[in-house]
């Protein structure tokens, strides 16, 4: 395939990448208004955004599956359209139960085009022989920095309805702009495999390989627990136990995505530097201490600090997890990883609601640097899977 075509590939998956983070972190930074009209209590709410992760969860097998049957190109233009629709509904509803039905369809959207846009840059890296999955997970940070960030600004002056149809009407000009692109063209193929034949038939997985996919899977997991909770209830957290404005609430989530966005730019060059193991290793390490300060820091210049380290130690954890995993086995391992990843997002915003009733908030966010920790030492164990 030309340069040209791989470097306009790159630029459309990346949009989609930007989006994603950029409509996320739109909705999450309403998650405190959105408690307030629906009245609910942090485990009710807890149990209502539960809705994202399950919905993200259910889907992320049968979009591995879809993507096998159509290419990962048009599934991801797919749910990206569902994705800008569904961000409307969240303040649309006035109880946790209508909430927690809404977030589902949300979570399913989310969920799809999170491993239909991973399958597709495992393609297009296998093509250009670069490690360079984190600028797109970096794209992804971005956009969800730009969106917390503007939600911030947007927070005191526009409703949560006007706020979330306008991410809607981003989102569907996005997709409209880069979707294109990726129906014109199929996935590239590795250039050892050009001029063979095309292989259709999706990769058997034996026993070792799906070992070692899990292990990606569980990597993925620590990782995006931290995320979820990050988005979930960081804001919340400085809202409610530092005492500060919404719009400071806001900052919480962009500084974590700033550092995260910066963590992952250079990213590329860490894994060509220091490879898997070192990489897992170091950045569980430092969003574990990251973590305990933003958590249980007394004031918020503290906690921002902390949630900034946090995202610069998980940056790059969850692209060399969905990487290796796709690069074992396909979409379906990026779809295995996905969903132990999101079944991480799945137990924790539930798990920190009731931990936050049973002892407090600052309490329950602990248990991120727990897993940022077992995710440096699963690296540490594993070194023979995790390496390259």
């Amino acid at each position: 395939m030309p340069g040209d075509t791989l470097t306009r590939l790159r630029v459309a998956i990346t949009a989609f990448f930007a989006l994603d983070g950029f409509v996320f972190a739109g909705w999450v930074v309403r998650i405190p208004a959105v408690k307030q009209q629906t009245d609910a209590s942090a485990s009710t709410l807890g149990l209502a955004l539960l809705g994202v992760s399950a919905g993200a969860v259910v889907t992320m097998t049968l979009t591995g599956r879809l993507c096998r049957r159509f290419g990962a190109h048009p599934v991801t233009v797919v749910c990206a359209v569902l994705l800008s629709l569904s961000v409307a509904l969240p303040p649309l509803t006035h109880s946790a139960l209508a909430l927690g039905g809404v977030l589902l369809v949300f979570g399913a959207a989310y969920g799809g085009i999170n491993v239909a846009f991973n399958s597709a840059a495992v393609d297009l890296i296998a093509a250009l022989r670069r490690p360079v999955m984190p600028s797109f997970h970096a794209a992804f940070s971005l956009g969800g920095m730009i969106g917390a960030g503007l939600g911030g600004l947007v927070a005191g002056s526009l409703s949560p309805t006007r706020h979330l149809l306008g991410l809607t009407v981003v989102g569907l000009l996005v997709t409209a702009a880069a979707g294109p692109t990726l129906l014109r063209h199929e996935p590239p193929r590795p250039p050892e495999r050009a001029q063979g034949v095309r292989e259709e038939a999706p990769r058997r997985l034996d026993g070792r390989t799906r070992g070692l996919v899990v292990v990606f899977g569980l990597i993925a997991l620590c990782t995006a627990y931290g995320e979820g909770a990050m988005a979930d209830w960081g804001a919340l957290h400085l809202e409610q136990d530092l005492d500060t404005s919404p719009g400071v609430a806001a900052a919480g989530y962009s500084c974590f995505a700033l550092a995260m966005t910066v963590g992952r730019l250079t990213g590329t060059a860490l894994l060509e530097r220091l490879g898997r193991t070192r990489t897992v290793v170091a950045g569980g390490t430092v969003a574990t201490a990251g973590m305990l300060v933003g958590s249980l820091a007394p004031s918020a210049w503290a906690a921002l600090i902390g949630f900034a380290v946090t995202g610069l130690g998980l940056a790059n954890l969850f692209p060399v997890a969905v990487q290796g995993a796709g690069t074992l086995a396909g979409p379906s391992g990026v779809a295995i990883a996905s969903t132990l990843g999101y079944g991480g997002m799945l137990l924790g915003p539930p798990a920190i609601g009731f931990m936050a009733d049973w002892f407090s908030l600052p309490a329950a966010l602990t248990s991120v640097a727990v897993l940022a920790a077992v995710a440096a030492l699963i690296g540490m164990t594993t070194r023979r899977a995790v390496a390259g």
